[in-house]
């Protein structure tokens, strides 16, 4: 545990999130501040979540994504330098996020997600989100999450759409009960992005890991929350678990809307 902002009597904490204090009080704070968040892919998306989680105060970040900068990052990336392109994403994203606050803790990985081994930062991890920009990935997260108990915020955005759920494992319906896996080739970068709705959708998937790990509001768990950033128009969905879901079969089924 890390210590008390209280404890320490730290004025620059005090300082810092003076703001949010207001929101959180200094027990939510010293949540953040204890809690770890794993977040798969650190694109438009998962980039966006994790500067505001490190703005936020969260005491860990464990991120990862592979590859270096290319030129098309940069209409969404925020953690990307154009002066690295042609260089990793991982020690770039790490670096912005060190000068947003540099007392967050921070590994980082320059990998995709598989089960194997990105089986130990989801076990390091209190909430998890999902940011990858295929269903492969996405399905390997869902299934760790599951077996090892961790919830996962599931987030994702094509063109002007954003979707967003929160997953409680063995508790609410998983990825794969909504989006059942399919026997289909899946081209991961054939989406158009924007990158204000991509953003969006990164903060909306930062807020929702506040709420879990703090404990204020209730957590997306069982809803599936769409949204049109062009039409500003929004739609909210009951799930309810699959009994024959290949990733964690229980009681319930898939309510459509």
């Amino acid at each position: 545990m890390s210590p008390s902002i209280i404890e320490n009597k730290n004025m620059d904490e005090y300082d810092r999130y003076s703001r949010q204090l207001k929101l959180l009080g200094t027990e939510g704070q010293q949540k953040l501040k204890n809690a770890a968040v794993f977040i798969a892919g650190i694109g438009g998306l998962g980039g966006t979540a994790a500067l505001y989680l490190a703005a936020a105060g969260i005491g860990k970040l464990l991120i990862a994504h592979e590859g270096h900068i290319v030129l098309p990052d940069l209409n969404r990336q925020i953690l990307m330098d154009s002066k690295k392109i042609g260089e990793e994403r991982i020690p770039c994203a790490v670096e912005s996020l060190k000068k947003i606050n540099p007392e967050v803790e921070i590994e980082a990985y320059s990998q995709r997600i598989n089960y194997e081994t990105s089986y130990p930062l989801v076990s390091a991890a209190d909430v998890v989100i999902d940011a990858r920009y295929d269903f492969p990935e996405r399905y390997a997260l869902n299934k760790l999450c599951v077996d090892i108990g961790k919830p996962m915020i599931e987030a994702a955005m094509s063109g002007f759409e954003i979707l967003l759920t929160a997953i409680k494992p063995n508790e609410t319906a998983c990825l794969a009960c909504i989006f059942p896996e399919r026997d289909k080739k899946w081209e991961p970068l054939g989406f158009p992005v924007l990158g204000a709705t991509s953003g969006i959708a990164g903060c909306m998937a930062a807020l929702e890991a506040i709420k879990i790990l703090t404990g204020i509001g209730e957590p997306y768990y069982n809803k599936l929350y769409h949204f049109d950033s062009l039409n500003f128009q929004s739609a909210a969905f009951s799930l309810k678990r699959n009994p024959s879901c290949k990733h964690c079969a229980d009681k319930g089924e898939v309510a459509h809307a």
